[in-house]
């Protein structure tokens, strides 16, 4: 399932979500600090980075003097964004290229990083009285990677390098494997073939569930493999994601987004979490999900340890 929408079809997945909030709130925390008197339900999706985010969130806000509602690990980010929009959490991380194609509906990404932040940052405020804060510099976008000793063997470090390969020799039994829904995305698998110039024949490309494209890729079993460019098992497995070097795929930059009405309520929050987000770089990311998905740590342990190592917390 992907990372970018994780969408659960049907409206009983969709109304998980107002079932946990009407169960009760469970508000912990608050105190001394900057953010005394602040009230925050903090969500996250369902997958590792946004546990591991969300846990240093709340872990964080709740240090800071906020009693914090810990609402991590809903079920899909359709699901998340419109618990959002109803008010039933009021923030979660969220990646810019999700909402500009998935909530709304644009076709064409920004490719230039900041420029995308800003268009999502003002169209979200004044469409939906959505504002976003705090833009980590981690960019969580689509990759194909390959086996590193692999990719030595044929030669190849970018994606501009494929249409030559698979003209070559040793071309002919490469494979391709991908999610289901990469497949038929624009932003997926038919725009990579049409922007790089080639074309793949469908005997050649295997449709996979995510965790078994990184073991399948990881043993050689699929030359190429659809991957995210902060899965811990990208690192874990010794897997080289090649380079986009026409810069096809969005920007999926990680950001807070948060109702209007608790930032301009306590304005403090976007200063209190900016130095936090300043450390959540790519390659954090790898690291602290790798933690998770190679070591088996838990995430909010994963998130307390690094908030203690960086010095946010004692």
């Amino acid at each position: 399932m992907s990372i970018r929408t994780r969408l659960v079809t049907g409206l009983a997945a969709a109304a998980l979500v107002p079932a946990l909030a009407g169960c009760g709130a469970q508000y912990s925390g608050g105190g001394e600090g900057p953010l005394k008197g602040a009230k925050i339900a903090f969500g996250s999706k369902d997958f590792t980075e946004q546990k591991v985010l969300g846990q240093i969130a709340v872990q964080y806000l709740r240090s800071q003097g906020a009693a914090v509602w810990d609402q991590t690990g809903l079920v899909s980010s359709q699901a998340v964004r419109g618990s959002l929009e109803r008010d039933d959490i009021n923030a979660y991380w969220e990646y810019t290229g999700t909402a500009w194609i998935t909530y709304f509906g644009k076709e064409k990404p920004i490719q230039d990083t900041k420029e995308q932040y800003d268009a999502v940052k003002a169209f979200d405020l004044k469409k939906n009285q959505i504002d976003w804060v705090d833009p980590a510099p981690l960019n969580n976008t689509y990759a194909f990677a390959i086996k590193a000793s692999k990719a030595k063997e044929l030669g190849i470090t970018k994606l501009g390098d494929i249409k030559d390969l698979l003209a070559s020799p040793k071309g002919k039994d490469l494979t391709f494997c991908i999610e289901s829904e990469f497949a038929n995305r624009p932003d997926g698998f038919p725009g990579v073939q049409k922007t790089y110039g080639f074309k793949v024949a469908s005997d050649r490309v295997k449709r996979l569930d995510t965790g078994l494209i990184y073991s399948q890729t990881g043993n050689g079993t699929c030359t190429f493999g659809e991957v995210f460019t902060t899965d811990g098992r990208v690192e874990g497995l010794d897997l080289l994601p090649l380079t986009d070097d026409k810069k096809f795929f969005p920007v999926y930059q990680a950001a807070i987004s948060i109702r209007e009405d608790l930032l301009k309520e306590h304005p403090q929050i976007e200063r209190v979490m900016k130095p936090i987000a300043a450390k959540l770089t790519t390659k954090e990311m790898l690291k602290l999900n790798a933690e998770v998905d190679i070591e088996g740590v838990l995430p909010d342990k994963v998130a307390r340890d690094w908030l203690k190592d960086e010095g946010f917390t004692d």
